[in-house]
């Protein structure tokens, strides 16, 4: 479903991507890990065709997405959802106005139907009661969870998520990791879920992808990278302060 081949990029000089290549099968979710700043959130954006590489290519099932424009590029994104670090969510919208948002831009649903699909998600988001308040009157936890309504509300095949958990206590990021895994085994989408929550989310992706300084040191399954002998790999999942990874 996404194929990443030799994926360079650069800002001002500074190199971010230095020949990324790894791929994700339908229906799995990857979980991207490796230090802040080492670029998983600038790949996040390659995939979704927001970005250009300076060299490589980015695969959505085939169609490549360094090379499209208009109408098929827009297509293409039209099959994705993203799950921003803060939510981000319209301050003047309602929660219900928010999830509602992407279907009166993307559809021709009724009202009647906006508000039925609205509310099946914001349920199944454990929302309801919630539908009128703004951002602004509601939790951390919570503005994520209408944030992830809204992403999945348009049934994307292929879901990217960027820190979903950053800034949550321990029991909401939690909760949040463990709703996604719920949400992915009801709906099947094909994800990569960028996150620091280590080792909670071994338990429920299928592939596991270190970044590290604009490189992939491994993709393996969850179980044996846990159990990888590479020392920056083993380093970074055990948080130990001796080895070869140095302050910042």
């Amino acid at each position: 479903m996404i194929k990443i081949e030799d994926l360079y990029k650069s800002f001002d000089g500074l190199e971010v991507l230095r020949g990324v290549s790894f791929q994700v099968e339908k229906g799995e979710i990857l979980a991207l890990i490796g230090r802040s700043g080492d670029g998983k959130s600038v790949l996040l954006k390659h995939v979704a065709g927001l970005i250009r590489p300076d060299r490589g290519r980015v695969f959505i099932e085939g169609n490549d997405m360094c090379c499209l424009r208009g109408k098929k590029l827009e297509e293409i994104r039209s099959r994705f959802g993203f799950l921003f670090q803060s939510g981000a969510l319209f301050d003047s919208l309602t929660v219900y106005e928010n999830v509602a948002f992407p279907l009166r831009e993307k559809t021709r649903l009724s009202e009647e139907g906006i508000r039925k699909k609205v509310l099946e998600m914001l349920d199944q988001m454990d929302l309801i009661g919630a539908e009128n308040k703004y951002p602004a009157q509601i939790s951390g936890g919570m503005i994520r969870r209408a944030a992830l309504a809204r992403s999945l509300v348009m049934n994307p095949e292929i879901m990217l998520f960027d820190e979903p958990t950053t800034g949550l206590d321990p029991i909401i990021a939690c909760a949040i990791l463990n709703l996604i895994d719920s949400l992915h085994q009801r709906f099947g989408f094909t994800g990569i879920l960028v996150t620091h929550e280590i080792p909670t989310v071994f338990k429920f992706v299928q592939k596991v992808a270190m970044l590290h300084e604009g490189k992939i040191l491994t993709v393996e399954r969850p179980e044996k990278i846990q159990s990888s002998s590479h020392p920056i790999v083993q380093q970074f999942i055990t948080g130990c302060l001796e080895g070869p990874l140095r302050y910042r």
